[in-house]
């Protein structure tokens, strides 16, 4: 586990500049300010928060914390939070071991996080974690990539996607969930599905072939 977090933290420290230039808006700026007001106000966590861009629909009306394992990444988010003026306190941890007290939380949100995560028992134990952190009760929502989006059809559970940059290629870990295994796995970890759907600009009827997960859940009152 060590080995595979040293390697994971190693690849986004070593992309973050071109992830700043090339990602510098949310894909998910509709979901997102669905959620902004839905949830109106109060103290809001960013798990992966990466170089920032998912905090913009937040950042008049909550009190934003973002964590990433990624130095370089947080030193991006810095220089967003500065353009767009807007603030967070922004902390180098893991999703695994989140670094605040219980329930001290009133939503979180989780963009294209957890799907970075190697190894089921720390997927369940980062889930623990985020509804530790969470006021009973209260709502995130997270995204994650699809098992059987049309491009993974034909490969494992488990991948290896590139990102290119001017001083070479990068391999970037995923782990690929399908709508059952994510609703599954959230629910062992004491939180509740409200829905579970496709991202907004996904065209199809039938969900289960979208690009992303995206889910809008609950914390619990007791781990199940």
């Amino acid at each position: 586990m060590a080995t595979k977090e040293f390697e994971r933290r190693n690849v986004f420290d070593e992309i973050a500049e071109s992830w700043y230039r090339l990602r510098h808006w949310s894909r998910f700026k509709p979901e997102l300010e669905e959620m902004a007001a839905r949830w109106h106000a109060g103290r809001l966590l960013n798990i992966g928060c990466a170089h920032g861009p998912d905090f913009l629909p937040f950042k008049d009306n909550f009190e934003l914390y973002g964590v990433d394992n990624s130095v370089e990444m947080l030193r991006m988010a810095t220089k967003y939070s500065c353009k767009f003026n807007f603030h967070a306190d922004l902390i180098v941890a893991d999703a695994v071991d989140l670094p605040f007290r219980d329930g001290c939380f009133d939503c979180v949100i989780a963009v294209a996080s957890y799907h970075h995560i190697h190894g089921k028992n720390n997927r369940v134990r980062a889930f623990q974690e985020m509804r530790r952190v969470l006021k009973p009760g209260a709502e995130f929502f997270l995204t994650v990539w699809n098992r059987w989006q049309s491009r993974f059809w034909f490969k494992g559970k488990e991948v290896v996607v590139p990102w290119k940059t001017n001083a070479g290629e990068y391999d970037r870990y995923h782990y690929l969930y399908n709508y059952c295994e994510i609703e599954k796995l959230l629910k062992a970890s004491g939180l509740n599905v409200i829905k579970s759907y496709a991202e907004f600009g996904y065209s199809s009827p039938v969900k289960y072939f979208s690009r992303n997960i995206c889910v809008l859940g609950s914390a619990g009152y007791s781990v199940s």
